[in-house]
C-alpha cells in the first residue's frame, strides 16, 4: 500500500478549481489600482479600457483583423446563447455534445428554439467523430469539454469551403490551446477560465461570414435586448469597439487587462499553451505510474490540457462516487487542493485545472498528496468493512 505518511512538499497555491480558475501568479488586489471605479463605462476612460481589452485579446489570440470581438454579458453562457439565438434557424443545424455544457446547448436549441437539429453525442471520455459531421449545416460544439476533459485535437475536419457556420464554445480552450481561426465562425469564452479573470463577462468573436448572416437573416423568434447584435439590418459595430450592451464592471475589466498583460509577459499564446501542456503532462505522467488513477479521456489526442478529468480504477473501491468525494474532501481539509471533485453530471472522480495560470511546480506537489489521500481512503474503507 502507498505510504500513509503525508508528503513534505505542498502546493504554494492550492486553487485547482475549473472555474473560476486560479488567478495569475503573484496576483494582488493592488494590481487593480488603475481601475476607473465610479466612472461611466461610456466615458472616455471607460471606453479606452474596454477597447484595450478587445485589442489585447486580438493580439494575444491572433484573431484575424476582419473578425469582430465583443464584450458581452452573462459570461460564456451569455455569449453562446447570444450567438445561437441570433444566428441559428437560417440553415439546418447539427449539434455536437460530449459533456454537460454541450448537452445544455442541445437542450436550448431543440427545446427552446425548437429547431429540428441533428444531434450527435459521445459519452464521457470520447468526442463525436468529426469526420461524420455535415459542415454545410450550422454546427455548434465545445472545443474543450470542461466537465469531461476531452477536447477537439484540431480543426482539420472542418472544410474551408463549408456552407454552414461553426459556432464554438471555447471557454476552457481559449488562451491555452491552438485554434484555427479560419475554421471558426463564432468563438466564445469567459474571463474566468484560462486567464483566471472574474465572472459575469463573456467574449463573442465573429467571422465575416457570421456578420454576413447577422445582416441577411432575421430569426423567427423575438430577441431580448441583451441578445441584439444588429440595428436596422446592420451589425452594431459599437459593441465590437467596447460599447457594451449592458454596464460592465470596470473592476473586472481592469482585472482582465492585468491578466492579458501577464499573458504577454510569459510569451503570449504560445507561452500560455506551453504552460498548460506542461501542467497536464505532470498529471499524465503520474497516471502512467499509478494505474489506480486514469485519465477520463480514452485517447491521448483528445485529452484536455486544462480541465484534466480523472477516474479511480481499483477493485477495492465499493462506491466510486462516495470514494471520489472523500478523496477530494481529504485534499481540501489538508489545504492542498480546493474544488477538484468531478463536475456533478460527470462520472465520479477528480478534475484538476491545469490551465495557464497554474504553476507546474504546484501540480507536481499536488500529485503525491492525491496518492496519500487515495491510500488513506482505501485504508479507511477497509477498516469500516
Amino acid at each position: 500500500m502507498t505510504d500513509l505518511t503525508a508528503p513534505a512538499q505542498r502546493p504554494e497555491n492550492p486553487r485547482f478549481s475549473s472555474g473560476p480558475c486560479a488567478k495569475i501568479p503573484g496576483y494582488t488586489l493592488e494590481m487593480l489600482g488603475d481601475a476607473p471605479l465610479g466612472r461611466s463605462h461610456r466615458a472616455a476612460v471607460g471606453k479606452a479600457k474596454l477597447k484595450e481589452a478587445i485589442d489585447l485579446t486580438r493580439e494575444i489570440l491572433g484573431v484575424p483583423a476582419d473578425y469582430r470581438i465583443g464584450i458581452v454579458p452573462g459570461s460564456d453562457t451569455g455569449a453562446v446563447e447570444m450567438a445561437m439565438w441570433s444566428l441559428l434557424g437560417a440553415r439546418p443545424v447539427e449539434m455536437l455534445a460530449w459533456e454537460s455544457f454541450g448537452e445544455g446547448w442541445v437542450t436550448d436549441v431543440v427545446k427552446q428554439l425548437k429547431l429540428d437539429a441533428t444531434v450527435k453525442k459521445a459519452p464521457y471520455g470520447q468526442i463525436v467523430d468529426l469526420a461524420t459531421v455535415d459542415f454545410d449545416k450550422d454546427v455548434v460544439f465545445t472545443w474543450n469539454g470542461t466537465t469531461s476533459g476531452c477536447r477537439v485535437p484540431n480543426a482539420d475536419a472542418i472544410p474551408a469551403n463549408r456552407q454552414g457556420l461553426t459556432i464554438c464554445d471555447a471557454t476552457s480552450a481559449a488562451f491555452a490551446m491552438d485554434m484555427d481561426w479560419a475554421k471558426l465562425d463564432v468563438v466564445t469564452f469567459s474571463w474566468q477560465k484560462v486567464l483566471g479573470g472574474e465572472g459575469a463577462h463573456g467574449m463573442l468573436i465573429l467571422s465575416p461570414r457570421a456578420v454576413e448572416r447577422l445582416e441577411t437573416y432575421t430569426p423567427a423568434w423575438p430577441l431580448p435586448k441583451i441578445f441584439r447584435l444588429t440595428s436596422k439590418g446592420k451589425v452594431s459595430e459599437a459593441i465590437f469597439l467596447g460599447e457594451t450592451i449592458n454596464t460592465p464592471s470596470m473592476l473586472a475589466v481592469e482585472d482582465y487587462l492585468v491578466s492579458l498583460k501577464w499573458a504577454k509577459s510569459v510569451g503570449g499564446l504560445q507561452g500560455l499553451v506551453n504552460r498548460a501542456r506542461a501542467n497536464a503532462q505532470v498529471v499524465w505522467d503520474f497516471c502512467a505510474e499509478h494505474p489506480w488513477l486514469q485519465n477520463l479521456a480514452e485517447t491521448p489526442e483528445i485529452a484536455s490540457t486544462t480541465s484534466v478529468c480523472l477516474k479511480f480504477n481499483d477493485a477495492r473501491i465499493k462506491d466510486g462516487e462516495a470514494f471520489a468525494k472523500a478523496v477530494a474532501k481529504r485534499l481540501e481539509k489538508a489545504g492542498v487542493a480546493y474544488d477538484i471533485g468531478a463536475y456533478r453530471d460527470a462520472p465520479a472522480g477528480l478534475r484538476i485545472w491545469c490551465g495557464s495560470t497554474v504553476e507546474t511546480a504546484d501540480v507536481a506537489a499536488l500529485m503525491p498528496w492525491i496518492a496519500h489521500a487515495f491510500a488513506a481512503e482505501i485504508a479507511a474503507q477497509a477498516q469500516a468493512a
